[in-house]
């Protein structure tokens, strides 16, 4: 089978965290079919004020590919708001080129609009079925338009693929798709990267001392991650406990904010940026941790509470989205979004109990490989439904 995978979340030069999951799965699914990865994504105007306020620019030119991954990159113009309406066949315009090209058997679309939506009209013309698949944000679309044209897309998709049961029964309920279309597909994790190892070898070759309590977080610096209420809630127990630290890895929008604020006295010390990094370095950071902290107020299945635990390592999160799928009493905490005074207890709480660490880890084994099997089976599914007379859909 060939199929192509097209998406606007994918690995950067700079920013190896972002669409780590997406590449995962294209590698798996590669050694099961012949894979090629279309990242298409919007192309804004230069000035600042006409781009997305979480917008961080990346070199389109640079070759994504991997020895594993064969990438092809497209852009098409888009202006916040006033171009919402023809982005879906604008980057529909930007790949099509490439996917007939690839003669694709199916058209598997990550992220629901614009380029999910793009790929659905991209598969139609090539007359090739579409699996489409929800990462998060984008099935919770609140914007009306962007909604109606999601769902629009949903319901003309073949096959679905939804990170998490919640948000399995939200497009049902939502978009009104046939139940029987829409699978959840829970991410893996990658076991050689991610497993459990020696806090103190890892602090000892990231210079942690081996007394400090220390909180982690993994992701982009955006707002919406819930970063504010994150070094509030540390700030104040930072004031009654010396040895408290915290390390923020990734990139974002709010990182000239993140350290103009860590410039003050006092903060230098106490909290690090070491950027965004690759996975290795990043489970080096998990596993010198004693709490990874997720705070967002929208989440999918988010990849780093799953590779968090099996390193063994508990969480404090949100209860929001997949989270709630991942998080128990036995290996972390559960707070609402926005609530600093909620977060600060979890995190005390999570920093002063005795966790069973291996246990932990010892029940998060799913890989990369089962997410490939059960992906190419939604996808031979969607062969099986566009053979089929409409009349008997």
């Amino acid at each position: 089978m060939r199929i192509a995978i097209v998406t606007p979340v994918y690995q950067l030069p700079g920013d190896p965290t972002r669409g780590r999951y997406i590449y995962e799965i294209a590698r798996c699914l590669g050694t099961l079919a012949t894979i090629e990865v279309f990242f298409v994504t919007a192309r804004y105007p230069q000035f600042r004020w006409l781009r997305p306020r979480t917008y961080v620019y990346s070199d389109l030119d640079a070759d994504l590919s991997t020895p594993d991954v064969d990438v092809s990159v497209s852009s098409y113009a888009s202006i916040p708001v006033l171009s919402r309406l023809l982005n879906g066949y604008s980057s529909a315009h930007a790949m099509f080129g490439g996917l007939a090209r690839f003669r694709p058997d199916v058209v598997l679309g990550y992220w629901l609009y614009p380029e999910g939506y793009g790929a659905w009209l991209c598969a139609k013309k090539l007359q090739v079925p579409c699996v489409l698949g929800g990462l998060g944000t984008d099935v919770r679309a609140r914007g009306r338009l962007t909604r109606w044209l999601s769902g629009r897309a949903l319901r003309g998709a073949q096959q679905l693929i939804m990170v998490s049961e919640e948000m399995r029964r939200l497009s049902i309920e939502r978009f009104g798709v046939e139940p029987a279309r829409v699978h959840a597909i829970a991410n893996g994790v990658n076991s050689g990267v991610f497993y459990p190892r020696s806090r103190a070898a890892a602090r000892e070759k990231l210079g942690v001392p081996a007394t400090a309590r220390v909180i982690v977080y993994v992701g982009r610096f955006v707002a919406t991650k819930g970063l504010r209420e994150l070094l509030e809630a540390f700030a104040s127990m930072a004031d009654h406990d010396a040895d408290l630290r915290l390390v923020m890895v990734g990139d974002g929008v709010m990182r000239e904010e993140l350290r103009a604020r860590l410039s003050a006295p006092g903060w230098a010390d106490r909290v690090e940026l070491p950027g965004a990094l690759a996975p290795p370095e990043v489970a080096e950071w998990i596993s010198a941790a004693n709490v990874l902290c997720l705070p967002s107020y929208s989440e999918g299945y988010p990849n780093v509470v799953v590779e968090s635990l099996a390193c063994g390592r508990p969480v404090v999160a949100t209860n929001v989205g997949g989270i709630l799928e991942l998080v128990n009493a036995a290996n972390g905490r559960l707070v609402p979004p926005r609530d600093v005074a909620a977060l600060r207890a979890a995190l005390a709480d999570a920093l002063n109990r005795g966790w069973d660490e291996e246990a932990i880890a010892a029940a998060w084994s799913r890989s990369w490989h089962d997410v490939a099997v059960a992906t190419l089976d939604v996808c031979r599914r969607a062969q099986s439904a566009a053979l089929q007379p409409e009349s008997e859909r």
